[in-house]
């Protein structure tokens, strides 16, 4: 007989995926419609067997009551994030940035005298996103020295907050990026490959989970937000409540990018859609 049928593992019942689905909701803002207990299990398996747990429901109380619960919460939204991503992701979008959306910026700040640039990723995974971001600006900069430039950067993984600083990464993770691009701003590490500490050195990176209304309204002064493929994990109420504080991060005139299946429809009414080709960006005027 397969083992798996002789030891099946442990079953997450529908009140306890209820109790776990609206502690992370609680937590994180990160929403689990009941067609997902499956895929929530399947999540924290691996944590039941970390903590040396025989069910789900002794996991919840561990969340909840523990001393060292506050540990274990920074490995449940490791596990339950998915950090799928690549360099140069969604190319029209790239495209517009640095050929509109930057150029048009850097044009305004100069009437004003300004010469300072910061750009957010928010949600920015194991740091291909953000990474993509610097290599960007550092092209339309083309090695002026005389503009402040940075690149937050911010998840709620620690352990993709650990790799994105590492800056290595295989061929996979580069499979959009053209030749150029990669002879300019990486160099071979054996069968992978690490940022260049030019682009490495733009970018700060910071844990930052984005259902802490406190924490994010301390995020302002930005000229342009990536924060692309994360609406998907909230709800339209927890939506609404974090595109009205996105808004008030950015700088008028600032743009924010989401995901090219996303929409801000229903929503929210404050930004200007601005059409560009093959993508969409939302201007604030």
């Amino acid at each position: 007989m397969d083992d798996r049928l002789k030891n099946p593992g442990p079953v997450m019942t529908d009140e306890t995926f209820v109790l776990l689905r609206d502690f992370i909701y609680e937590q994180s803002g990160i929403f689990f419609a009941d067609n997902r207990k499956d895929q929530l299990a399947s999540r924290l398996a691996f944590r039941l067997k970390a903590n040396n747990l025989s069910d789900f429901e002794k996991y919840y109380y561990l969340l909840k009551y523990d001393q060292n619960a506050a540990r274990e919460l920074r490995a449940l939204f490791d596990s339950v994030t998915t950090n799928e991503t690549s360099f140069f992701r969604s190319p029209p979008q790239i495209q517009a940035f640095q050929d509109k959306v930057l150029p048009e910026i850097m044009a305004a700040k100069e009437r004003r005298g300004e010469k300072t640039l910061r750009l957010w990723s928010a949600g920015c995974s194991t740091g291909e996103e953000p990474y993509t971001m610097a290599i960007v600006l550092s092209q339309v900069m083309n090695g002026r020295r005389d503009w402040d430039v940075k690149v937050v950067a911010s998840d709620i993984s620690e352990k993709a907050l650990r790799s994105a600083k590492e800056a290595v990464y295989g061929e996979y993770s580069l499979r959009s990026v053209p030749p150029e691009i990669k002879r300019d701003f990486f160099v071979a590490a054996g069968s992978s490959y690490r940022i260049v500490d030019e682009v490495k050195d733009m970018v700060e990176f910071q844990f930052l989970n984005l259902s802490d209304t406190r924490r994010v309204q301390l995020m302002r002064g930005f000229d342009v937000i990536f924060c692309r493929n994360v609406l998907i994990y909230f709800d339209d109420q927890v939506k609404k409540r974090f595109v009205s504080q996105l808004y008030d991060c950015l700088n008028h005139g600032g743009y924010l990018f989401i995901g090219h299946s996303e929409s801000l429809h229903n929503i929210s009414r404050a930004f200007k859609l601005v059409h560009f080709p093959g993508a969409l960006a939302y201007k604030k005027e």
